[in-house]
This record gives structure tokens, sequence and C-alpha cells, in this order.
């Protein structure tokens, strides 16, 4: 196991990327934009993630925890309108809230410790 998949917060962010395939896969036709946006920005946060560990200077993961924290941030805003149009089950809703909010802090304090 390499040292980034033992981080905390990229384990959070894997089950949160397996979760918005769940929500992907139950929405109905006609929200493919909104489906290609939200996988975009849920297979983001790990990626940028595992990026930032991977680099060797502070500015550099600093740089890749922020775009990981940011494609967090539009993750939940994609589930807001989700959730305002209906388009989600509550419970996952509250679940992918919950797992974000975990990620951002995390990520908060990756960036700014």
């Amino acid at each position: 196991m390499l040292h980034f998949q033992k981080l905390d917060v990229y384990q959070r962010s894997i089950e949160f990327l397996a979760l918005a395939h769940r929500v992907r896969e139950r929405l109905p036709k006609g929200h493919a934009d909104l489906a290609d946006q939200f996988r975009r920005a849920a297979q983001s946060v790990p990626q940028n993630i595992a990026e930032g560990c991977g680099r060797t200077t502070r500015a550099d993961k600093a740089k890749h925890y922020t775009i990981a924290r940011g494609s967090a941030m539009e993750a939940a805003a994609h589930l807001d309108v989700m959730r305002v149009d209906e388009l989600v089950d509550p419970a996952l809703y509250a679940r992918g809230i919950e797992l974000l909010e975990r990620i951002v802090a995390m990520l908060t304090k990756l960036i700014d410790p």
C-alpha cells in the first residue's frame, strides 16, 4: 500500500467516490450533464490528494490539496442541486455531505497546518 492510500482523508474520499457512483446510477435520464460534472468532481478529490502526497515541496502539496478541497465543495454543491430537484435519496445525500464535511476539514488542516 502506498503512503497516500493509508491517509484517512484519502480513504474517506474513496468512500465518497463509491457513494457518488451509487448516486449517479440512480439519476433519471435527462441529467447526463449533472452526472458528468458530479463524477468529475468526485474523482478529482482522491486524485489530487494522491498527487499532493507525492509532491516534495510544501507549496506543491498545498496546491493539490487546495484543488481537492475545491472539488469536494463542488461535489457538495452538486448534491445540493440534486436534493433541491429531488433527484437524490435523502440518506445518500446526508451521508455524502457528512463525508465531504470531514474531507474538507482534513484537507484544510493539510493546507494550513
